[in-house]
């Protein structure tokens, strides 16, 4: 892992972000949210943000089907494979089997809070297992090249001090994980439902901030409630990298400026149009393997947010994406709804 510079992050621009800390720009796993479509449909707005599979758990890898599973066009890339499990061999395993696929990353899910995940016994509930959570993730480093690492929470329940976060995140480094992203709020494992423990418990962003004060050497990236880039922005004072979770499919045109301005990059940005027009043959393709448009254009909805037009575009797509023959001349003719501003 490469090193941070002496100056603070504060002094230095935002393109040396990405070149000297390793990916300052993810796109959180999401279940039902961050499939290949949605993906392939976010690489057209943004070149270099990190992107995430949804979780995927050891079981579903090992014994379903891989291809329809594990799938991913060359385009998505840098893409991570996130996992859920806690048994260290089949983890390995599966790292194995991605790392072989050309993903770049694998990434361990500790901070799902879901009833199910527990009930596998993976996921936030972990947190209060740091010496199993070191032992999968030593396991899988053992078993591929590519980077392993954690997304977590700052706690659990009634083990949310920051001295307790500070202890999960002290074993699990001793275990060689060098790259942490830290959802910034607790989850309740009773008593809350998914949804509730992503708004419910407090935002507690100085935990986070401290976490990477105290574990310098580690790569800290921050997750919970980033909506606007320049709250994502000011984060790059206090830690190494941004998440963002469902503000990157509710307003996914957010990402249009960040090559350039967080990347550095010169390309010209691009337009929703243009973003529309590069989905045309894409959906044609699936479509023509029998796949129902709709299953790709759900998440295209809310390209359009906050502009004119963007109701007449989302009606008109809910209503007709998903009727038989449907191609990508539903997209256009949506599109033409839309106003040229």
């Amino acid at each position: 892992m490469t090193t941070t510079s002496t100056a603070t992050f504060a002094e230095r621009p935002l393109a040396a972000i990405a070149t000297d800390r390793g990916n300052p720009l993810s796109i959180a796993p999401m279940m039902d949210r961050t499939d290949r479509h949605f993906r392939y449909f976010m690489r057209q707005i943004t070149r270099r943000t990190l992107l995430y599979t949804e979780m995927l758990t050891t079981g579903a890898i090992l014994h379903g089907k891989r291809a329809k599973l594990l799938g991913f066009s060359p385009q998505e890339k840098p893409l991570a494979l996130q996992l859920g499990g806690d048994d260290p061999a089949e983890l390995a395993e599966c790292a194995r089997i991605a790392e072989d696929m050309g993903y770049d990353e694998i990434n361990l899910n500790v901070g799902c809070p879901s009833d199910r995940v527990q009930n596998g016994n993976f996921g936030a509930c972990l947190m209060a297992e740091p010496d199993r959570v070191a032992q999968a993730i030593e396991s899988m480093r053992r078993a591929v090249d590519i980077p392993v690492t954690i997304k977590h929470r700052i706690g659990i329940d009634d083990r949310d001090r920051y001295e307790d976060l500070a202890n999960f995140v002290r074993i699990v480094s001793d275990a060689g994980c060098e790259r942490f992203t830290v959802h910034a709020r607790k989850a309740w494992l009773q008593g809350l439902s998914p949804k509730e423990n992503r708004t419910v418990p407090p935002l507690r962003y100085e935990d986070v901030y401290r976490l990477k004060q105290d574990f310098p050497q580690l790569f800290v990236e921050i997750n919970g409630g980033f909506k606007t880039l320049d709250r994502i922005c000011e984060q790059y004072r206090h830690v190494d990298a941004v998440m963002v979770g469902r503000a990157a499919y509710d307003t996914p045109f957010l990402f249009a400026t960040v090559d350039r301005d967080i990347y550095g990059e010169t390309t010209p940005l691009p337009t929703r149009r243009q973003v529309v027009e590069q989905m045309l043959g894409y959906c044609d393709r699936w479509v023509a393997h029998g796949y129902k448009l709709h299953t790709i254009t759900r998440h295209m909805l809310q390209l359009f947010a906050g502009q004119p037009g963007t109701k007449a575009w989302k009606r008109y797509i809910s209503e007709h994406a998903h009727l038989p023959g449907a191609g990508a001349e539903v997209l256009e003719t949506a599109l033409a709804r839309v106003p040229r501003i």
